[in-house]
């Protein structure tokens, strides 16, 4: 629907696996709401909904009845999660240290030194500090979601120290009821302050592992600039990012300089930007000056997009995490009920006389069973994998791109672009009769309108010739296989050998040994004419990447190549990469179902193209990755970009 909108929002007061499900349930079940997604690695809420059928507030109210809370309605929500999660990791540190403070003597009381006299009355009254000082959020969370009909982690120590804790006040207070069945009245204190120091330590550990995996997005963040000069009535001033405005004085306006715009697009080289050019936020002015105009402030520029996507795909959820997140959801519920069974079972296996041990082993039941790890497990480990690969420009759109990479048996290959360094240029032309002014000039007007790679070669060579656009009486883009245009009422064409045979023209015997000759040399061919008769012919050359032979070799999977280029073309260029699996002239249609096949054989395809007849393709495949240099088509569809 046209009114769908997704937004990301932080999560408070979540402490385990079990609460991120608990949130997420509790707004999947919003009228309104299409999905949502909870990464308790991150703690953000995703949620795509209606805007005309409920409001991120009403999201709030719902979550907050369920006992935790949303960050809404703020200038910079990110910014007040990141200062509640310092203060948090602050006050959990604070509440650690003085926990193992007071554990250690009360477990050497426990264990070493249980016969002092009065030792009962001291490690009952350490016990209590630890539980009431140090470890009060157990069990006020523990009761806050007693109270809405759910549990979690905190409801499992909350339960397990207060048995443990009630049963030794019990043998302490009144030990005669033990010794008056012959049994000894044991007190377990040590267990219940020891098991919230443990647990305790094994949340600041997992803070720091849940900040330390967010490095990635915050340098990506750390790129954006916080400043801008605006010039306003003739004056420059410096103001905050949050107050420019569209229309505010990136497109180039006056002047002209040189960009270094390498932390986008890993390009070491500067490019150089003139009036009309557009400028990315965040990017670096190195030598000149220029006056731009804002185009697109906030989250509408190019970094913040990046930003936005990288933060969107550490937020999606892989496949074996929905069944993590299945298992969460029914775990406290489970892990309770074994705990009554083992006292049970204890008590009808060994009588009353084992009560102690029924207890001890019920307790250790609930203690151990910390479904933390297992719901922080997967959701951190994609974290840190797309984090890392952001950093080297490899964007991952979501978890299920990064799970099924790893299966991938086979991958397919486009070359112009991809095996390539993308920047064609025309080695070699052949005009079947002398090229006129207008041939050169509706040439140069055909491939302005293409999105094709190859066209900004023949654009580039067409430069010295003075060739200008005109007007055409309409132009169409036949995919995989070229354009063609009409001018005062006659067709013209220019693209693959497939145009040539569909125009039923002719090659000249001398234009075919050249053919020959420039495929062999694994050059792409263009053929250029009107309605049924051949004008020129065109060499454009492509030089393979120096990396692209080395990283074929080193992935050690099955690799396939198809391009829209001649056999000759398409051999030479697999023999020099040894690649021996490859075929030509294929069609957007034709690598779709070259994909399919391998598909139907049982591979598990990865498709790797840049342009807009890879899209198909790329939709089909397992997993889809585009170039980034590559319209925008192919990355918009591609589960991964490079």
């Amino acid at each position: 629907m046209k009114d769908l909108e997704t937004i990301i929002l932080p999560v408070l007061e979540m402490s385990c696996a079990v609460c991120a499900n608990n949130v997420e349930n509790t707004v999947k079940g919003l009228p309104g709401v299409e999905e949502a997604s909870v990464n308790f690695a991150v703690n953000t809420l995703s949620v795509k909904y209606h805007p005309s059928l409920i409001t991120p507030q009403k999201m709030r109210e719902a979550v907050q009845e369920a006992g935790y809370d949303l960050v809404v309605e703020v200038e910079d929500p990110t910014a007040v999660q990141e200062e509640m999660a310092r203060e948090h990791y602050r006050k959990l540190r604070r509440n650690t240290i003085g926990a193992w403070v007071l554990s250690i003597p009360l477990a050497l009381l426990g264990m070493v030194f249980m016969h002092t006299p009065g030792g009962n009355w001291i490690m009952m009254a350490l016990a209590l500090v630890i539980m009431i000082v140090f470890g009060r959020s157990f069990y006020v969370n523990g009761v806050r979601h007693a109270l809405h009909g759910s549990a979690n982690m905190d409801t499992l120590v909350a339960l397990s120290t207060s048995i443990a804790f009630l049963f030794s006040f019990f043998n302490t207070v009144y030990p005669r009821f033990w010794y008056e069945k012959g049994l000894e009245p044991h007190v377990y204190y040590e267990a219940s302050g020891v098991i919230i120091a443990f647990v305790l330590l094994g949340k600041l550990l997992e803070e720091r592992a849940k900040n330390s995996t967010s490095s990635a997005i915050k340098s990506l963040m750390g790129l954006q600039p916080k400043t801008a000069r605006r010039v306003r009535d003739g004056q420059e001033e410096e103001v905050s990012i949050s107050f420019l405005r569209v229309g505010d004085l990136g497109t180039v306006s006056q002047g002209s300089s040189s960009v270094d715009e390498s932390m986008l697009s890993g390009e070491p080289i500067p490019v150089v930007k003139s009036q009309g050019d557009r400028v990315l936020a965040g990017t670096i002015n190195q030598k000149g000056a220029f006056l731009m105009e804002a185009t697109g402030v906030g989250s509408a520029t190019v970094l913040s997009q990046i930003v936005q996507m990288v933060q969107a795909a550490q937020g999606s959820k892989a496949p074996v995490q929905r069944i993590v997140d299945k298992i969460s959801g029914i775990f406290v519920p489970i892990v309770v009920g074994l705990a009554i069974l083992t006292f049970i079972v204890w008590l009808v296996v060994g009588g009353s006389g084992y009560f102690s041990y029924a207890l001890l082993s019920a307790v250790s039941v609930l203690v151990i069973a910390c479904p933390c790890a297992l719901g922080l497990a997967t959701p951190t480990a994609l974290m840190v994998g797309m984090g890392k690969g952001a950093e080297h420009h490899i964007l991952i759109k979501d978890a299920f791109a990064l799970e099924n990479l790893c299966k991938v048996d086979t991958v397919v290959l486009d070359k112009t672009g991809t095996l390539t360094e993308g920047v064609p240029e025309v080695t070699d032309s052949f005009w079947i009769s002398e090229a006129s002014r207008d041939m050169l000039d509706i040439l140069y007007t055909a491939e302005m309108k293409s999105e094709h790679p190859l066209a900004s070669a023949i654009l580039s060579w067409l430069k010295g010739t003075e060739a200008a656009e005109i007007d055409a009486d309409s132009f169409e883009s036949v995919t995989g296989r070229g354009i063609q245009m009409q001018v005062h009422g006659v067709t013209y064409w220019v693209g693959s050998k497939g145009f040539l045979e569909t125009f039923k023209a002719m090659v000249p015997p001398e234009a075919g040994r050249e053919i020959i000759r420039w495929e062999e040399d694994g050059k792409s061919i263009v053929y250029y004419g009107w309605e049924s008769e051949l004008l020129a012919v065109m060499a454009i050359s492509d030089r393979l990447k120096p990396t692209s032979g080395e990283a074929l070799k080193e992935m050690g999977i099955e690799v396939h190549l198809l391009t829209g280029d001649g056999k000759r073309t398409a051999e030479t260029v697999a023999a020099m990469l040894d690649i021996r699996h490859y075929k030509a002239d294929v069609l957007p249609s034709d690598k779709e179902e070259y994909i399919r096949s391998l598909q139907a054989a049982g591979k598990k395809v990865a498709m790797v193209g840049d342009g807009i007849n890879d899209s198909q393709a790329l939709a089909r495949a397992d997993v889809s990755i585009a170039m980034g240099k590559g319209t925008d088509i192919a990355m918009d569809v591609a589960m991964v970009t490079l």
